[in-house]
């Protein structure tokens, strides 16, 4: 994985990660935005800087990139994109693909990436953690709410005039802070104060790569022009607002989950995207602020090497200074292998629904009662007064008949022929266009109300929308009902009822049928998504110049809105990060997570297994992870599972990486040759191992090694209790740990041997390993995959 396949992969990547921004290849040579790591000790003492040292490096080159870009760039008077000074060193620049090659030739060069583009991806949901009340016990008394905590939020920016973020009753700035507010349009440096602390902005990346800034939409300023930044802000420190709701629904407190924390902003993400050469310098700039959590709700890499994704390499640089990172997991879900931000110093956050619906019945005239959600708020249909009803595949303005893939059936803008539409309710297929979209689209070709309804392989997976018609989301389920009336009923018609909010849903919490799952592409030895949380409509802060559905027609406004995604998962693992570092100054990034995983609990509130929303069946450990998290019982863990640096690099050793590999990553020379170490052997809270089928062995043996530390006080005895996963059997040495004090540490030896694989088609079985010194459950499951390595 040295420099030469890093440029090899790179080539391939610029055939699916430049976005054009209208600019011709003849324009531009075939450029795009590189980032260049450089090993700064070999600078030569002649430059006085290594800014200048850069820069006579890119004059050296072939077809000098710095005179060709000032010439045909319209937006780059400088020979950087970014210079990268903190925890990583070098910087990024717009280079032609043989000028990128050239540089990775160089001695000083650890190695050169494309810059990709990224996508972005609560009343109840800290009542449902245990976390709510007026009078803060437990984990928010401990912590003081988070108040000597920053949370760094990597985001689309912030509208600092909610209520959320108000400073009433906080004490003074943490001392350490060394950031800044940065102003600009409509964002004053007064924008900030004792809640929101600091706010900058990064538009350099994405401009180099996008072509300039559209500034009828995106505010060059820390602004939140999109809403997706201050909701993910609030859900993880929001303050105390009464009588928040989303016109009506989900009326109560809204409160962050660590609501006394400090929010710095840090705006990486625009209209198009968020481009890794400004999330890089978005970590640069964290670490030189002194936060304490990052909290990145935006997809990463998967199906990317470590060293070759700058979201890894920041959040090891990050992690390197005590700094816990939380990603989201991705919305790619039910699908497998899709999880993303999966280097094992992330903490990768999976989503889950809680106790909260926001049911709307489709009534058939034949009396048929079909149950969906949804959040519209407009006139209702008409009492007992049924509308025609039609698939919108059968309604194409183009004459096209009822394919899935016709743009009529996923209601696409302008592909409905109003003739057909008008006045009657239209069933869209999901996909291919925002849901919001869909019932825009309706609405404009005359329809009175829209149904959306998934299709394979969405399932039973609800998200409730804020419709601009009376419209509904149904499940892959419901949708084949709806079908077949449509299919055998002469005359369909049907009206749609709105009920409000239910609260006491169960089964909850179930896996969010879109949140991304495992196994990592990268490492099967590393668990992700590490646990869940939170994700399915979240009530939140939002912008006063945002619609709610965010569509251009849209003209109502609201200090809340409702949100689904893993990005509303993550900043709730963000908060209870914060409250966790509150409580305990001294816990590393690893004893955080570990407090988190170990404590995650893998039942419903009626003790039943967790389900999966995609079909209502038992979820797997590749959708959970070590399962839901529980924040009071991670207070006091009992014992955690540390890792140092030079574990995570030992890790990278035996995962294959070579030493320069791994140097460009840790910015630290590392010897692989003599490192003995397997990649299972990570001190992570959670075991997973494989068993290759396609040896001739008759029976296989994986020895793991695992070291506890205890941060209970005083003195505590603990024993193992095991259940194995299907096929396996597992044995632990020594049962049974003593200690005499807070902070020693113990290890154990765990035994995983299996004769052969386990029948059905699933090539996974977990079980699990629980110390308990009778208080305390001390989890950690245990994953044992059979495959064929060819």
């Amino acid at each position: 994985m040295g420099r030469f396949w890093t440029l090899a992969f790179s080539s391939i990547l610029l055939c699916f990660c430049v976005i054009s921004d209208g600019r011709t290849s003849t324009d531009v040579e075939d450029t795009q935005t590189f980032i260049v790591r450089v090993q700064n000790d070999l600078k030569p003492s002649v430059f006085s800087d290594v800014e200048k040292w850069y820069s006579s490096t890119l004059r050296s080159l072939t077809s000098n990139p710095l005179e060709s870009t000032k010439s045909k760039s319209t937006h780059r008077e400088r020979d950087f994109v970014h210079v990268y000074r903190t925890l990583f060193h070098g910087f990024s620049a717009i280079l032609t693909t043989q000028q990128a090659m050239e540089l990775a030739k160089r001695p000083e060069v650890l190695g050169v990436i494309p810059d990709r583009v990224h996508q972005i991806q609560t009343t109840r949901s800290p009542q449902f953690l245990g976390l709510a009340g007026r009078n803060p016990t437990g984990l928010l008394a401990e912590s003081d709410s988070g108040s000597n905590v920053v949370i760094g939020v990597f985001d689309t920016g912030i509208c600092p005039e909610r209520l959320s973020f108000n400073d009433g009753g906080l004490g003074p700035v943490p001392t350490r802070w060394k950031g800044e507010c940065s102003d600009g349009e409509k964002f004053m440096k007064t924008s900030c104060n004792k809640k929101v602390i600091g706010a900058r902005c990064f538009t350099d990346g994405y401009e180099a790569s996008m072509g300039a800034m559209n500034t009828t939409i995106d505010v060059k300023s820390p602004r939140d022009t999109d809403g997706h930044g201050t909701h993910t802000a609030s859900t993880a420190a929001g303050r105390e607002v009464a009588n928040a709701s989303l016109f009506g629904y989900a009326k109560g407190v809204a409160t962050g989950i660590a609501p006394k924390a400090r929010i710095a902003v840090y705006k990486i993400c625009w209209q198009r995207g968020c481009l890794d050469s400004d999330i890089l310098v978005g970590f640069d700039k964290a670490v030189e602020d002194s936060v304490d959590i990052i909290s990145l709700s935006l997809g990463g890499g998967g199906g990317v090497p470590y060293n070759m994704d700058p979201i890894s390499i920041g959040s090891f640089g990050a992690m390197q200074r005590g700094i816990f990172v939380s990603a989201s997991a991705g919305n790619g879900g039910p699908s497998k292998m899709s999880v993303t931000n999966v280097a094992p110093w992330i903490t990768t956050v999976g989503a889950s629904t809680i106790d909260r619906k926001f049911p709307a019945d489709i009534l058939l005239e034949d009396g048929t009662v079909i149950t969906g959600v949804s959040l519209y708020n407009g006139k209702p249909l008409p009492a007992k007064t049924y509308f025609p009803l039609i698939y919108a595949g059968n309604a194409s303005s183009r004459g096209e008949n009822s394919s899935k893939i016709s743009p009529a059936a996923i209601c696409m803008p302008g592909s409905l022929d109003q003739k057909l539409v008008r006045g009657k309710i239209v069933v869209c297929d999901r996909g291919g266009v925002p849901r919001l979209a869909k019932g825009a689209a309706v609405k404009e070709s005359g329809g009175v109300g829209v149904i959306v309804e998934n299709v394979f392989p969405l399932g039973e997976g609800l998200i409730s929308d804020p419709h601009l018609i009376p419209g509904l989301a149904v499940t892959e389920s419901a949708g084949n009902k709806l079908r077949a009336y449509l299919t055998t009923s002469k005359n369909p018609r049907a009206t749609i009822v709105f009920r409000g909010t239910q609260i006491g849903v169960k089964p909850a919490p179930v896996v969010a049928s879109f949140s991304s799952r495992g196994p990592s592409s990268q490492s099967s030895y590393v668990l992700k998504p590490d646990l869940i949380a939170p994700g399915v409509d979240i009530l939140a802060a939002w912008p006063d110049n945002v619609a709610p559905s965010e569509q251009s027609s849209d003209v109502r406004r609201s200090d809340f809105n409702i949100l689904s995604g893993t990005s509303m998962s993550c900043p709730h693992v963000s908060g209870l990060a914060a409250l966790l570092k509150g409580a305990h100054p001294d816990w590393s990034p690893a004893m955080i997570r570990s407090a988190l995983m170990t404590t995650a609990y893998m039942h419903d509130v009626n003790g039943n297994p967790l389900l999966d929303e995609k079909n209502y069946n038992a979820s797997n450990v590749w959708g959970t992870g070590a399962g839901h998290v529980d924040p009071e019982k991670a207070l006091d863990p009992g014992l955690v599972y540390d890792l140092t640096v030079d574990d995570y690099l030992n890790f990278l050793c035996a995962s294959g990486y070579s030493q320069e590999d791994i140097r460009s990553i840790a910015h630290k020379s590392v010897t692989c040759s003599s490192n003995k170490h397997k990649p299972w052997e990570l001190n992570y809270p959670a075991i997973a191992v494989a068993f290759d089928m396609s040896s001739r062995r008759s029976r296989f043996q994986v020895v793991v090694n695992r070291t506890a530390t205890n941060v209970g006080d005083g003195a505590s005895s603990y024993s193992v209790t095991v259940t194995p996963p299907r096929g396996a059997k597992v044995t632990v040495d020594p049962p049974k740990m003593e200690f005499k004090q807070k902070g020693q540490k113990h290890s154990y030896v765990v035994r995983i041997s299996g004769e052969k694989r386990p029948p059905g088609d699933d090539n996974t079985e977990s079980g699990k390993l629980t110390w308990t010194d009778g208080k305390r459950q001390v989890t950690s499951p245990i994953v044992v995959v059979w495959q064929d390595i060819i």
